[in-house]
């Protein structure tokens, strides 16, 4: 049956008029507040840069997937690390033990770094990497390649997604507490303004605030209020935020409601214009735009019928596109069982390759522009998530809304609703509680399985690499990181020249745990 009320609990009418679209002021593409996009030309200028994320098993593998997705078209590469490596661990740590190569690929040490982007043209290929809590040592890493290479810093464009904020919200991965986070994200910004001018210092996550269960409502606000947070304690460090915030990019994710995620990227770029200029006195235009990345919903894919998530990921796709995202990442069709083979990552370039150039959606900017029902679903997004943010300024700011446990608790209710609403029937999910086949027909599909030995071999090179480095030089590296994070100087210096010496990320985030201590969450009780 229709329904009458959406996810975020918004009411729809049947039918929509133009007495419905209440006055708003979404400008013109281009131009302040950007509702219909950052340039005027938008696609006309330039397709959205088609950039997959992958990474598994070791460096080497990796590296042979970059290369295969780069010569059938990709434009820009997306990193995905091992657990292990997101939590600052080395490969033969015991924490480590059976993860290694699991979700994305293991980097230790700077020789995997070369290996990762071997053959890959760093001052002509973005790189952008998903790591949050050592993302300044997986910088560094990228910086002291570049280097080697002989490639001047200021060449490099990509992105750190450095937002530690959304993973005490929602994801898990964080190591240090908000505190030495938030210094570690700051000297990033700080030291990227200076020496990597092109490099998007942090990308802005609210896709991991959706897949852990959210509205849209609350994707856009925690995710802006998250960026509010990130902007004030730039402003505290002295930094120019005309200088810091054009190289902020956000991350979305692009859902199932296919009118509610058009309105969503065009309602985040009018609250961003106006946060940034209003309450933060920006006045440089490209500080006003909201720049994004969009990732297809992970959390939609289901391992029944898997074929359907190929429909699925092409209306998400072609939502963010109609909604103005410059970078998109299409899932493939098994991601709901492991991750994707080569054949169905091709098949998900192949997805965006076709909209971008057999649909004619990217021939007009904002096409959806004018829909009765477009633009008022905007304006009740613009509205409903500025008064949640308002909701999350009242108990403090981002920052203590996650330290309470209040933003983690309004997340947990939603997805709660959610998976209620799906086990009830209210909501349909077309081959798991409505069409169900009582039997799996299919042919079972080839899946992408990370041999054990992966993380024997990874093991056995790491234990090569330390037995070659110049020990001594090792440990007076470390000792600059452990002086330097005792005290308030920026870190990112002392990381590049520590890793271009040999030391490990394990090693250089075990100090730094000596010196911050670690994070554990509060218990959140309901």
């Amino acid at each position: 049956m229709p329904r009458e009320i959406n996810a975020s609990g918004i009411s729809l009418k049947p039918v929509y008029e133009a007495k419905d679209c209440p006055a708003l002021d979404v400008g013109i593409p281009g131009q302040f507040p950007f509702g219909r996009g950052v340039r005027a030309d938008m696609y006309r200028g330039r397709l959205w840069t088609m950039r997959q994320y992958a990474g598994f098993a070791s460096a080497a593998e990796s590296n042979a997937r970059y290369r295969y997705l780069l010569d059938r078209g990709q434009t820009g590469l997306s990193v995905a690390f091992d657990l292990p490596t997101q939590l600052g661990y080395d490969s033969d740590a015991p924490q480590a033990r059976g993860e290694v190569g699991k979700v994305g690929v293991a980097i230790d040490s700077i020789a995997d770094m070369e290996t990762l982007v071997d053959g890959i043209p760093l001052d002509r290929v973005t790189v952008s990497m998903t790591i949050n809590a050592p993302a300044s040592i997986l910088l560094a890493l990228l910086l002291a390649v570049a280097r080697r290479r002989g490639i001047a810093f200021d060449r490099l464009g990509g992105t750190t997604q450095n937002d530690v904020l959304k993973e005490y919200a929602a994801r898990g991965t964080y190591i240090f507490a908000p505190g030495p986070s938030m210094r570690l994200i700051t000297d990033v910004i700080s030291y990227c303004a200076h020496h990597v001018p092109q490099w998007n210092t942090i990308s802005i996550s609210g896709y991991h605030i959706r897949e852990a269960g959210s509205t849209a409502v609350e994707e856009i606000a925690f995710t802006l209020a998250n960026a509010k947070a990130y902007l004030q304690a730039a402003q505290a460090a002295g930094l120019d935020l005309d200088a810091v915030a054009p190289r902020l990019s956000f991350f979305w994710n692009a859902h199932n409601d296919f009118f509610e995620e058009v309105a969503k990227f065009r309602a985040a770029r009018v609250l961003w214009a106006h946060m940034t200029r209003d309450e933060f006195g920006c006045r440089d235009p490209r500080s006003q735009m909201l720049r994004f990345h969009t990732q297809t919903a992970g959390s939609t894919l289901t391992a029944q019928e898997p074929d359907n998530n190929v429909v699925r990921v092409t209306l998400q796709a072609l939502a963010a596109v109609l909604g103005g995202t410059q970078s998109l990442h299409t899932n493939g069709k098994d991601e709901a069982l492991a991750l994707p083979t080569g054949q169905s990552a091709k098949l998900a370039l192949r997805t965006q390759q076709i909209i971008g150039y057999e649909s004619g959606v990217a021939d007009v900017v904002d096409p959806l522009a004018g829909s009765y029902y477009v633009e008022a679903l905007t304006a009740e997004l613009i509205a409903r998530a500025k008064a949640l943010i308002g909701e999350v300024d009242a108990v403090g700011g981002a920052v203590a809304a996650i330290e309470s446990g209040w933003m983690q608790g309004r997340i947990g209710e939603s997805a709660y609703r959610a998976q209620q609403a799906i086990e009830r029937g209210e909501s349909v999910v077309v081959g798991v509680n409505r069409f169900a086949e009582s039997s799996e027909v299919e042919n079972p599909m080839p899946l992408q399985r990370v041999d054990v030995q992966v993380e024997h071999s990874q093991v056995a090179a790491l234990a090569a690499f330390r037995a070659s480095r110049d020990q001594a030089a090792v440990d007076e590296r470390l000792a600059a990181v452990r002086r330097t994070a005792a005290g308030t100087a920026n870190l990112m210096p002392v990381f590049i020249e520590a890793v271009d010496a040999g030391a490990t990320l394990g090693e250089i985030c075990d100090v730094l745990r000596s010196v911050f201590g670690t994070y554990h969450a509060k218990e959140i009780i309901a």
